[in-house]
């Protein structure tokens, strides 16, 4: 294989390891810190950290990756990631779970958490055209889904089939925090197969144009239009962050009983329909633009997820869920392919860690409130009602925002 087709190979490899093991991970998380006795404040609580300092490495990580080394960080990361997953499948001491939930790598919502996702796409830019790269992160979020859908699957299945051999569920529940550690090791390994061909190249300037001053998060000309974005998907995120994958397995379990396996097989359906959908966003993006695709895909998925917590019974709660999957994925690689679109290429891994972070300070807000509203039957179908109405915020004031400011291959299409 040439180079760029190794290292497109090798990225959709990492990803879906990674995303198996968050999604194997998000099925059992919440039930585990239940079962080692935490009370939901405290579950909450540390499911914020969680993605607290996961925005902290992250922002330090990605801001440096493009001068540091891709690969490097990348390395980096999978190192915090199997040490977090060891300290959690070791101790059951709260402020031990605190520390290396804030120092490492911890996925509570089954999604992209830590720098992997920001640099992995700075360097799938780098080595593909404009004109493939929203096809390319449409590929690359359906290997995602299913990989995801496989983890969550997988999680399941493992946890019910050792319960059902007469483990305890805790030790279930830590052996399946294992294999997350362990697939932290695989990805250090995987990674190490990057080639040089994924690092940034140095701008170059003539000699008459002064350079353009970097900014402190690592940006230069691109800063504003990044940092505008980022509070848009900060809002998104922190309305998404009420219904992460562990908070809406949990809302299941108390609602309608629903076990560990069988939460593995709702997600598992989730995330295939989820990552099908991606593969339609390139098609509807070619047609319609990017930030149109983004917002009129996303506003009928809020609105089904409203709709989740109103339905009498459980086949009716999971068709709703299903049909909100079925469409909810379309604005992720638009979103992803949009923001490498408006910035130049030596701030790329800059521009999607500091929106990366952005998403992730958002969404480490709401999961300490959600832990207060899981505490009660009373206030725990308000995760949905919050969550739809906050993303629906968040695509009025995108579409307002945006949709003047087109990326390159739009415009050169529109000049043809």
């Amino acid at each position: 294989m040439s180079n760029s087709t190794a290292d497109i190979f090798v990225l959709f490899s990492t990803r879906a390891v990674r995303l198996f093991a968050y999604g194997s991970l998000s099925v059992m998380l919440v039930l585990y810190l239940d079962a080692i006795g935490l009370a939901g404040s405290q579950i909450g609580l540390l499911l914020s950290l969680t993605l607290i300092g996961d925005t902290a490495v992250s922002l330090w990580l990605t801001t440096r990756a493009d001068r540091f080394g891709r690969r490097r960080t990348l390395m980096i990361g999978a190192v915090l990631m199997a040490i977090a997953g060891v300290v959690f499948a070791l101790t059951d001491n709260f402020l031990l779970l605190l520390v290396a939930a804030t120092i490492g790598v911890i996925s509570p919502s089954g999604n992209e958490v830590g720098p992997f996702l920001s640099i992995e796409q700075a360097a799938l830019s780098h080595i593909v055209s404009d004109h493939n790269r929203t096809r390319i992160f449409a590929w690359y979020t359906l290997a995602a889904a299913l990989a995801t859908a496989a983890g969550s699957l997988g999680g399941g299945l493992l946890v019910g089939t050792l319960q059902h051999a007469q483990i305890e569920p805790i030790a279930s529940y830590r052996i399946g925090i294992v294999v997350y550690a362990s697939l932290g090791v695989v990805l250090l390994v995987v990674f190490s197969r990057l080639s040089p061909r994924i690092e940034v190249d140095k701008p170059s300037a003539p000699a008459d144009v002064e350079p353009t001053p970097a900014h402190h998060l690592g940006l230069g000309r691109s800063h504003r239009v990044v940092l505008k974005l980022s509070s848009l998907f900060a809002l998104d995120a922190f309305g998404g962050g009420f219904v992460i994958q562990s908070m809406t397995a949990y809302w299941f379990h108390v609602r309608f009983g629903v076990s560990a396996s069988e939460l593995g097989g709702i997600f598992f359906g989730a995330n295939i329909l989820a990552g099908l959908s991606a593969l339609a966003a390139a098609r509807l993006a070619a047609r319609f633009g990017l930030i149109n695709t983004m917002v009129f895909t996303h506003l009928p998925s809020n609105v089904l997820l409203i709709l989740v917590p109103l339905m009498p019974n459980l086949p009716l709660a999971i068709a709703v869920l299903f049909l909100r999957f079925s469409i909810s994925q379309m604005d992720v690689p638009t979103r992803q392919s949009y923001v490498m679109a408006v910035v130049p290429p030596e701030e790329r891994s800059a521009a999607a860690g500091v929106t990366g972070v952005a998403r992730t300070i958002g969404a480490a807000i709401s999961p300490a409130i959600a832990g207060f509203l899981i505490a009660s039957p009373a206030t725990i179908d308000l995760l949905f009602y919050l969550a739809g109405g906050l993303k629906s915020v968040y695509d009025f004031l995108l579409y307002r925002s945006f949709i003047t400011v087109r990326p390159p291959e739009e415009i050169v299409a529109s000049e043809k």
